[in-house]
């Protein structure tokens, strides 16, 4: 006959493989059925604290940061536990015998989850070790709880990166639409005849762009030219050059302006929308063909290069970049009087600061020194040799700019 003791043991041991069993069940049946967070955790708590009888534990889960995701039975906040500085050196199950440490003194077991050599979470606890019957039970419950919690934040850390993956798709829409629309905002066509020969060849370091040009016809006798290039990287400063193209456009369609009173607008609309945050460089110039004259204004931009056969100039007078202060403090435009066969070339930083395998710049040396050299070609063709020249220049570097350049030729 099978002693009590015995048959105790082994019915100990069925309940308890049975509970851990249909716990993980509940717990991976919420998961694959996508319920939220906060019930998974609901269902976690649930599990520790009412079927193992632990009232006091905290999980720190590591989110971008370490932050507490869940604590029950603790009070207050922990501000003396540093996981970074602390913790990170539990690799295994230990038992806190005692620290220097105020919070961890409060709880008797640090419980650690890895998941691809990588630290998740950290289970802190008290109370398991007094209320499990034998070391054995303890262990096994120990090893139960770290499994749990294992699945537990693997499954927050999926849904995290879903969520990631999510946001990363809305975004990729919404450059796409960014990018259809600054593709519109482009002009499709550019002049090249008897009067004018104008061309202009654009790199985008990505998807949506950083810089902007543009030709507007006026009327018969009268254009404009311009291009900019907004600071920094990344969407925000994409989108904010969007919207500059789109407003540059707007204005010229509704009304003429003086430039003072364009680049004026346009300073305070830049400056709401990035509220100081970012700034465009932007040259303007507004050329009639019948008195000859260019007038412009450079807002902080690379001087276009004004040349004919040999002489070269810049057009350098201006005001500083859009956005960089709420108001201009001074704004100077000026006009020059252009000769027969005269090449204006304007371009984007993504030129001359382009890097060479020594760190050198291109510079507007350069430029300048090839716009001479390949004087009498078309514009189309100067710009696809100054680009040449660039290839050379990089060798085996990327660009790491959006490069823009805009060439006019008066006859």
């Amino acid at each position: 006959m099978v002693p009590e003791s015995v048959v105790n043991e082994l019915e100990n041991q069925l309940q308890s493989k049975e509970f851990k069993l249909n716990s993980l069940l509940e717990v991976t049946r919420a998961i694959n059925y996508n319920k939220p967070v906060s019930e998974i955790l609901d269902i976690y708590n649930f599990i520790l604290r009412e079927q193992l009888g632990i009232r006091k534990f905290v999980l720190y889960n590591h989110q971008e940061k370490w932050q507490i995701i869940t604590k029950v039975g603790v009070k207050g906040k922990i501000k003396d536990i540093n996981i970074e500085r602390d913790i990170l050196k539990f690799k295994d199950i230990t038992v806190i015998e005692s620290s220097y440490k105020k919070s961890l003194n409060n709880f008797d077991v640090i419980i650690p989850v890895f998941h691809k050599e990588e630290p998740l979470a950290y289970l802190f606890v008290n109370g398991i070790l007094d209320d499990a019957p034998d070391n054995k039970q303890a262990f096994e419950n120990l090893n139960f709880i770290q499994t749990l919690t294992n699945i537990i934040v693997v499954a927050i850390e999926n849904k995290r990166l879903a969520n990631e993956s999510i946001k990363q798709q809305r975004v990729r829409q919404e450059l796409e639409v960014a990018s259809e629309m600054q593709r519109l905002l482009f002009p499709s066509q550019l002049p090249s005849n008897s009067k004018i020969d104008i061309s202009a060849k654009y790199l985008s370091h990505h998807k949506v762009s950083g810089d902007y040009y543009d030709y507007i016809r006026l009327n018969k006798d009268e254009f404009i030219v311009c291009i900019a290039d907004v600071s920094g990287k990344g969407i925000s400063a994409a989108m904010l050059m969007a919207n500059f193209q789109a407003t540059v456009r707007t204005i010229f369609n509704v009304q003429r302006p003086t430039l003072e009173d364009l680049v004026l607008d346009l300073n305070d609309k830049v400056f709401t929308s990035a509220k100081g945050e970012k700034f465009i460089t932007f040259f303007i110039a507004e050329y009639n063909s019948k008195t000859r004259q260019l007038k412009y204004i450079n807002a902080g931009h690379n001087w276009p290069i004004l040349i004919r056969n040999k002489d070269s100039q810049f057009l350098n007078k201006g005001c500083i970049g859009l956005g960089m202060l709420e108001e201009l403090p001074f704004i100077e435009s000026d006009t020059v009087t252009i000769k027969n066969n005269t090449t204006i070339v304007l371009y984007t930083d993504g030129v001359v600061e382009l890097e060479n395998a020594t760190e050198e710049q291109f510079e507007t040396d350069r430029l300048t020194k090839i716009v001479q050299s390949f004087y009498p070609l078309s514009m189309e063709d100067l710009n696809e040799i100054v680009f040449s020249k660039l290839d050379d220049w990089r060798g085996k570097k990327n660009y790491v700019d959006d490069t823009a350049i805009l060439s006019c030729r008066i006859f």
